[in-house]
């Protein structure tokens, strides 16, 4: 399909608004993509991150993830780097290996942001996670022999449950981690 003529509507520090067509969407301004990390700790236990998102209004769980080529130095096309940095800023987790699952639109009718999902390997605890400065995440280690009743107890409570983290399990049972 051939590109139709594209305008930006607006740009602010870290999103533009562009028509193209009569389709509007957001486009990410200092980043190259995203990534989304599944990652299970020697435990046996699923690291998820919990934060209040201010454009749902609530707590989301959600798989460890950030943005690609927005740190100084970052090479916009170094998924993996970015992995590793955000497991360990999120999670205070170190992977061995970062294996890259599958790579996509995040939410392909509102943005232009790819994501790519990676599972880690080999995790070591190298400090509290906790995210940076301007973040106030919680990490929580899910037992995968709960992992199922442990997010309808969360979701019970009105926590909301991103569903990349359901695509996260199905790679995990995929993997041999989890009973399909």
């Amino acid at each position: 399909m051939i590109p139709l003529p594209k305008t930006v509507l607006y740009t602010a520090k870290f999103l533009s608004l562009v028509r193209e067509g009569h389709w509007e969407y957001a486009d990410r301004t200092n980043a190259s993509g995203a990534v989304i990390i599944v990652a299970v700790t020697p435990a046996r236990t699923l690291l998820l991150v919990e934060q209040y998102r201010i454009p749902v209004h609530s707590r989301t769980l959600e798989l460890p993830a950030g943005l690609i080529g927005d740190e100084p130095g970052d090479h916009p096309a170094d998924a993996a780097t970015a992995a590793r940095r955000e497991l360990v800023e999120e999670t205070g987790y170190a992977a061995e290996r970062m294996d890259a699952l599958t790579t996509g639109p995040a939410c392909g009718g509102l943005g232009s942001e790819m994501v790519t999902i990676f599972l880690a390997r080999g995790l070591r605890r190298v400090g509290a996670g906790g995210g940076v400065a301007n973040e106030a995440i919680t990490v929580r280690e899910v037992p995968l022999d709960r992992v199922d009743a442990w997010l309808a107890e969360q979701a019970a409570t009105g926590v909301l449950i991103d569903p990349k983290v359901y695509a996260g399990l199905y790679f995990l049972a995929r993997a041999g981690e989890l009973p399909l």
